[in-house]
């Protein structure tokens, strides 16, 4: 992989007749962007590759001149990976650095940029770099999946109370929990994958603004590329203006990025309440976790707690770009030149964040007793004994009412509601029988949650072995 660059500070250089010197030098440091979009390297190449291979079918190029161009920009591909390449800010952009070295090697090279222009190569860059970042952050995502899969299939039997407003709600697995980020994590591949498949249509063509006089044939270009639908026809931008200045599927990213840092905030969330004192539910290993430059006996969670605090620069990508875009004109402005930055922050958080959160579960375990005694509070099962009183023929509004008073009564009495009598409950409404004890049976009262989707105890081992085999 090739080596971040270290650029030094731009030097004015004229590159067009219509003017006579350079830019200032404060405008040239202004204005560079190779500090961060060179890592579109390979896309440059890639896409130049193909440009050439089309003007050489157009009999723009002959096939002498394309074979020292394709040889050359993979020349200067090897020196960028080894690290040789010099990157120059005089030269403003990737595009401009990779195209003037070509140049200098191969003289053929000044024909490379013939029908187009920057502001459809780097529209087209984008578009290759995306796609090939959505393939891999895909695989990513499956392995947090699959890491939160053999967590729950590690503690099939563990139940702790499940919460609302994070007050104790109802008893439910603990795999189940986990398999709601699963489910979450599953809609968002779903994003990714919509999003990669507006972001695979090829604008190369599209020129300045208003495509090229030239025979350049755009279908060929797209098949080079892959800008391929299920069928194998080329995909290829229909408007040169929309073509140049759609940044929209970077948008799309940025909030689908955006929402899976959601999700892994809130995931991350429920493991620092988890790893408490206060809960003590789960233990994550020492190579995740940090220690106090005070207090000796602290074990911090901040892989979570950073993977939480990430999330809001995520968010505050997507603001940007959306900000960016909402009073641009048509077409390409220079202003387009902060997307970059804003796309490649959010790819590159989000993905650590996803590999980081599925190596702290893969070390993290449950602490069992301490989860069975917080699942053991009866009061988790006062919807049980609501519907107990459903089926003897009440309607649910009044159980809810008698269940209530029941509460009301062991909260006065300082009893746990289990240690209610027989009489006890029979006093507050007759309705109640010898058989109300069995509600209180914890695993009987999982093995009663049946519906699809419910954390009962064939669902949730149904539900795993579903994900298992889905995810390999």
């Amino acid at each position: 992989m090739a080596r971040t660059p270290s650029i030094p500070a731009p030097a004015p250089v004229s590159r067009s007749g219509r003017f006579a010197t350079g830019p200032a030098a404060d405008v040239a440091a202004f204005s560079e962007s190779i500090s961060f979009d060179w890592r579109l390297w390979r896309q440059d190449i890639r896409g130049s590759i193909a440009h050439a291979t089309m003007l050489q079918a157009a009999g723009i190029l002959t096939p002498a001149e394309l074979a020292a161009i394709r040889s050359g920009l993979e020349l200067i591909g090897a020196d960028i990976e080894a690290g040789r390449f010099v990157w120059k800010p005089s030269l403003e952009d990737v595009h401009m650095n990779i195209e003037s070295e070509l140049t200098r090697r191969v003289p053929a090279g000044a024909k490379l940029h013939t029908g187009r222009s920057r502001n459809d190569q780097v529209a087209l860059d984008v578009r290759l770099w995306l796609r090939d970042e959505i393939d891999a952050f895909a695989s990513e995502i499956r392995l947090l999946q699959k890491a939160l899969v053999n967590l729950g299939t590690r503690h099939t039997e563990v139940i702790i109370p499940g919460y609302t407003h994070l007050q104790r709600a109802q008893p439910v697995y603990f795999s189940h929990h986990l398999l709601a980020y699963v489910e979450m994590l599953e809609r968002d591949l779903g994003r990714l994958d919509d999003c990669r498949n507006r972001t695979n249509v090829c604008p190369l063509g599209s020129g300045a603004i208003a495509g090229s006089t030239l025979p350049l044939n755009r279908n060929l270009v797209a098949r080079l590329l892959g800008f391929v639908d299920r069928r194998g026809a080329p995909r290829i931008t229909q408007n040169s203006m929309d073509g140049v200045s759609d940044r929209d599927f970077m948008i799309e990213f940025c909030a689908a990025g955006a929402l899976i840092a959601v999700h892994l905030s809130r995931l991350s969330e429920d493991l620092i309440l988890w790893v408490s004192s206060e809960f003590g539910f789960i233990r994550i290993a020492d190579a995740y976790t940090t220690g106090s430059s005070l207090m000796p006996q602290k074990k911090n969670p901040d892989v979570a707690e950073l993977t939480r605090g990430k999330s809001a620069r995520v968010i505050g990508n997507l603001m940007s770009l959306l900000t960016l875009l909402k009073g641009l004109p048509m077409t390409y402005n220079r202003d387009l030149q902060e997307d970059k930055e804003r796309l490649f922050d959010t790819a590159d958080t989000v993905r650590r964040c996803v590999r980081l959160t599925a190596a702290m579960l893969d070390h993290t375990s449950v602490v069992p007793g301490t989860c069975a005694a917080a699942a053991a509070d009866p009061l988790l099962l006062a919807t049980d004994l609501a519907d107990y009183l459903v089926q003897k023929g009440m309607a649910f509004r009044t159980a809810h009412h008698v269940v209530g008073a029941v509460v009301a009564y062991a909260e006065s009495k300082k009893t746990p509601l289990n240690r209610i009598t027989g009489a006890e409950f029979k006093a507050i409404d007759a309705t109640f029988e010898s058989d109300v004890a069995a509600v209180f049976d914890l695993k009987e009262a999982m093995n009663r949650r049946t519906l699809p989707g419910s954390p009962g105890t064939r669902e949730v081992r149904r539900q795993l072995a579903r994900w298992t085999k889905k995810l390999g």
